[in-house]
């Protein structure tokens, strides 16, 4: 193997920056983490992420000319062609050189996208879409993130930022999201509108498993516990679990009419729900896309990656 073939992925976010050195078959030979410390300013922040990298490589074994490149994966709008990191609200940067100040530390070439998209390509590059060439992902946690490979790079639009399908409009003057509009696709498809989703239903029925399960503190649900009572029949439960399911496959739904992917890939702490939540996605976009189910129809799969998934994809930005 000649050792221009090794790279950098680095993932940063808000609460940690994790560094691999990434073999050209996608193996991590060698990690390290940092807490991120997003409270300092950017110029304190960027030569720890230096730093993690340089401690990815003992954690290898190698030396510094082993490694030929650099990929960074960031919370935000970035503005891959210069590099900078536009305006990242989980660091507290805005207008930030990043890959001109890591190339200046690592003394190597660096490459930046936004943290979604490099899940995504890592997905594709070593993950739940090996070997596909046009993939669209959904992570589901906190917001909606989103990730787009059309022909087998990331698509990152014509100006900073990439895609937001996240704040695409679902529901006209619906709930209101976290970026100011009503009824986005994150207001009803990420696991904090499921949680709110929840508590209400458990508020309104507190005899339900539902309620019962977050032992009558509706502070204590989280995305798991309507997935846990509507597998044991629970009414209240079901009936939330269903029309989250409905929204998710509108949004779903809404992307295969534009993108028509190869496959529809789900990361996030809901994605763990496994075939419980594909397969009634799967039936819903079937019946709802364009052309139906004499169209192509994307398989819905759940990523594979976790965590590693941003740092893979970044080394393959190069």
């Amino acid at each position: 193997m000649e050792t221009t073939l090794l790279r950098f992925g680095i993932d940063i976010g808000g609460t940690g920056i994790k560094a691999g050195v990434v073999d050209h078959e996608n193996h991590i030979l060698g990690q390290a983490y940092v807490p991120t410390g997003a409270q300092r300013a950017w110029q304190q922040v960027i030569p720890d992420i230096a730093k993690t990298a340089q401690e990815a490589l003992q954690s290898a074994g190698l030396c510094r000319d082993a490694v030929g490149s650099a990929g960074v994966g960031c919370p935000g709008t970035i503005d891959a062609k210069t590099g900078t990191v536009v305006y990242s609200n989980n660091l507290n940067w805005k207008d930030v050189p990043l890959a001109q100040a890591l190339r200046r530390l690592l003394d190597v070439p660096v490459r930046i996208s936004n943290d979604a998209n490099c899940a995504a390509l890592g997905e594709v590059c070593a993950g739940a879409a090996k070997g596909l060439q046009n993939v669209f992902m959904l992570t589901l946690g906190t917001g909606v993130g989103s990730g787009i490979i059309l022909n087998g790079k990331i698509f990152e639009g014509g100006g900073p930022g990439g895609a937001e399908f996240g704040h695409t409009l679902l529901v006209e003057n619906g709930e209101r999201c976290t970026c100011g509009r009503r009824g986005c696709l994150e207001s009803y498809a990420s696991a904090t509108a499921l949680i709110r989703q929840a508590r209400r239903a458990a508020e309104a029925q507190p005899d339900s498993l539902l309620c019962t399960l977050c032992e009558g503190d509706l502070s204590r649900m989280n995305g798991r516990i309507p997935f846990q009572a509507a597998r044991q029949g629970d009414p209240a439960a079901l009936q939330v679990v269903q029309t989250y399911t409905a929204h998710l496959a509108a949004g779903i739904t809404n992307a295969v009419n534009i993108f028509r992917p190869q496959a529809v890939l789900l990361s996030g702490g809901i994605s763990k729900e496994g075939t419980y939540l594909t397969d009634p996605l799967t039936e819903r976009v079937k019946q709802e896309v364009f052309g139906g189910a004499a169209s192509f129809l994307p398989e819905i799969r759940t990523a594979q990656l976790g965590n590693n998934a941003g740092l893979l994809g970044a080394a393959n930005l190069f």
